[in-house]
Formats: structure tokens, sequence, C-alpha cells
């Protein structure tokens, strides 16, 4: 049995929308609530209204966000706004970005992803879950008997021997999807129907491990929604739509996989810099180009971060690997290296930081805007994770601590659906 398989995807008809640009959105876990009205204002047609639906005080069990959604869903279906694709397909997806003033492009594709025991590959994730979440998808998935937005796996492929095919058979071709999103990302998506490319693609993916790196709360609702299936099949082929979930695949080995780091915003600090330094050799920096600058530097060879109050910026570098051991009393060694479990022992705990005064974030200027305007005391700036760190924590399987990873940029949703029934 393979791991991977084409399918045939809902789409938007480029004869219906005007402007591609206009309908898409973000996974639903990072649109906060003033996003979610802008998308729902941006176009009648934006994804926002099936992916993150809006509630009312009035909503009951038969009149809701997850009942609108599947409302509004066929109605689009019907109208020709959404249609299914006539092939099974593979659709390469390449994401061109900037970052820091560099550009950036990375390629992947999304297929379906076999969830069961007998797929041939390993499933890995990095990160715990949340039930509030997990309800949500749950529910909205269930409603509309559809994998609405993808999960976000890694696999290996040193040789680039997948990208070779999008080259020899893709590159040259007219894209079926072009749009720009707000952070000025293009998303270029291709279809491949040609099976023997398809089966090459396949060859490669079986017998691998494969590592989450975004959307575990969705992986899980898969799993869920297979579970609960089985218990009501009366016969079972192994093929049926459930066990399968929409998923994006990328090259690990890329240099253009980008992890953000997610940052911390401290509302009560109890303590002066100072007192840090039991643990930690530190620095003030005068300028927010130098601070950021030396923290990537320092980042490379030794724990650091970055520390922003009142008092101004420092640059916090650890004085002694050797105590890592001893202050991190959970996980492999890969796991007590991490950066956040570090600045949670070492500072957090010691201290007395509540879980509830740390806000994540993953733009420095939020961080430091916060402590500017009196809505934090502190705020610390890490390094991103490696990913080789990310594979050696899922092989332990272990979980990282909470905010650790921000994969960048996003997987778009509903630039392909994937109908379950």
């Amino acid at each position: 049995m393979s791991a991977l398989k084409p399918f045939p995807a809902v789409f938007y008809n480029k004869e219906k929308i005007e402007n591609l640009s206009n309908v898409f959105c973000p996974p639903y876990d990072i649109i906060s609530k003033e996003q979610q009205e802008a998308y729902y204002k941006q176009d009648p047609y934006n994804f926002i209204r099936l992916e993150l639906a809006k509630e009312t005080p009035k909503d009951d069990d038969k009149d809701n966000k997850y009942t609108r959604a599947r409302k509004t869903y066929e109605e689009w279906l019907k109208k020709g706004i959404l249609k299914q694709d006539t092939t099974p397909c593979i659709y390469f997806y390449k994401q061109d970005y900037k970052y820091q003033g560099q550009k950036y492009t990375r390629m992947g594709f999304l297929g379906l992803l076999k969830i069961n025991e007998d797929s041939g590959v390993r499933i890995l994730p990095h990160e715990h879950t949340h039930a509030a979440a997990k309800t949500d998808r749950l529910t909205l998935w269930s409603t509309l008997k559809t994998n609405l937005s993808s999960i976000f796996v890694g696999y290996a492929d040193k040789a680039g021997k997948i990208d070779r095919v999008f080259i020899k058979e893709l590159a040259n071709q007219k894209p079926c999807l072009e749009a720009i999103d707000h952070d000025k990302v293009k998303h270029t998506v291709w279809r491949l129907e040609n099976p023997d490319k398809i089966q090459e693609i396949v060859n490669i993916i079986d017998g691998q491990d494969l590592f989450i790196c975004d959307g575990h709360h969705r992986f899980e609702v898969a799993n869920q929604i297979r579970r609960e299936s089985l218990k009501k099949a009366k016969r079972i082929t192994g093929e049926e739509p459930y066990n399968y979930v929409m998923t994006y695949f990328t090259n690990m080995d890329s240099k253009d996989l980008q992890i953000f780091p997610i940052h911390r915003i401290v509302k009560k600090f109890p303590i002066s810099v100072n007192l840090l330094e039991q643990y930690f050799r530190i620095d003030k920096v005068k300028t927010k180009i130098d601070w950021l600058v030396l923290l990537a530097r320092a980042g490379q060879n030794e724990h650091s971060f970055g520390l922003y109050n009142k008092q101004g910026m420092f640059l916090l570098r650890l004085k002694n690997r050797t105590l890592i051991d001893k202050m991190v009393q959970e996980g492999s060694k890969e796991y007590r290296s991490l950066d956040a479990a570090i600045l949670k022992a070492f500072i957090f705990d010691q201290v007395g930081v509540a879980s509830e005064d740390v806000v994540y974030s993953k733009d420095p200027e939020e961080v430091i805007q916060a402590v500017n305007e009196g809505q934090a005391e502190a705020g610390f700036i890490l390094n991103p994770v490696q990913v080789g760190q990310l594979r050696a924590i899922a092989l332990h399987d272990e979980r990282m601590p909470p905010k650790t990873t921000y994969f960048y940029p996003k997987v778009l949703s509903g630039l392909t659906i994937y109908k379950m029934d």
C-alpha cells in the first residue's frame, strides 16, 4: 500500500473569480478576529466563510457557524464558484517570498497522505495539541464532509528528485493558479496528472519517515474521523476517503525551508537584568539592528537570548553548558538543548514567571511595542529551531515546548479542497 496518492481537488473556478488573490486566507489558527473581519470584507467568496465562519449570539444546534459554512460550501459548488477536478492529480505548489531582504522559493506539492497502519511510512509530530482546537476542526470537517486545509509534512530528498520531476514536466507549463497574499508571498500551483510521473513521486515518499511541520491538530482530527468511520463501517477496503488526509509535502533538505522562532512577551517580570548574571553573560546593545545581528551570530555557537525591557536591549549568553542537564529535567539531549526549554528552566522557572503571563509572537517589533506601551515588563527574542533538532526530537517521540516553531510561509487555505464523501 502506498502512503501517497493523487486526488481530484475541489478548487476555485477562475472563470467565476475576478481576482484569485482576494479569495484565499491563511490557516484558521493564525487568524485574529480583526483579520477574520477583514477577509470577510475583502471578497464575498473569500475562503474565510468556510475555514473560519463567524459566530453569532443566536447560534444553536441547527444554525451555527458550521452549518452556515456547509450551506455556503454547497451554494458555491452549485453556482460553480468551486469546481472539482476531473482527474486525480498531484498539485505542485511554489511559494516565492522575501525574508530579511533575500529572495527564497519553497517548492512542494499537495496530495493525499494515507494515515492507516499499512501506509508504509511513519508520520512523526513534534508539538502538543489542544482539545478545543481539535473539537472545532472535527465539527467543521464532519459537517462539510470535507478536508478544507492541508497538514504540512517534510520528507527527505537530498538529491532533489521530486523537484526534477517538476522541472521536466511542469516548469514551462502555464500554472492553473496564481495569487499573492497579504505578506506579498506569491503562490503558484500546477497540476501533475501524468500517472508515471506521479508514481515516481510515490516511490520516493514510500518507506520514509515524514515529519509534521504544521497542522498537528488537523492531523489528529483526520485520525479521529477515521476511527469514528471505522466503527460504523460494515466492509473495509483500506482505500476509503477517511483513510487519507490532504497534505502539503516539502523537502526538509531544502535551504529554502524557513523555521521562524516564536518570541516571548512577559507581562510580569519581577527581577532586574543584573540578577540573571548567575547564569548568563549580559551585554547591553545600543541599536535594534545590532541586537538582532549579535543574537543570530551568538546563536550559531551558544545558547543566547535577546532581552528587552525599559532599561534597554540586552544580549544574554549562557555561561555554562554543563548546567543544562541539571536545570532542564525532562527530555532527550536534543530536547534539553532547545532554547525554549533553556529559557524556561534558567529564567522563567527561576524567577517565577507564570505561564498565563507569557504571550507569544513571531514579530520582534510586536515584542518591543508591548514593552514600550506598558503591556509587558519584558520581552525575550529567540533564535530559530534548526531542522535537525526538529527531526531528532520527533524521532525520539517527544514534543517541543508550546510555541517553539513557526514555519514560513504558511500554506494558503482554499488552494485545494478534499471531498471526503
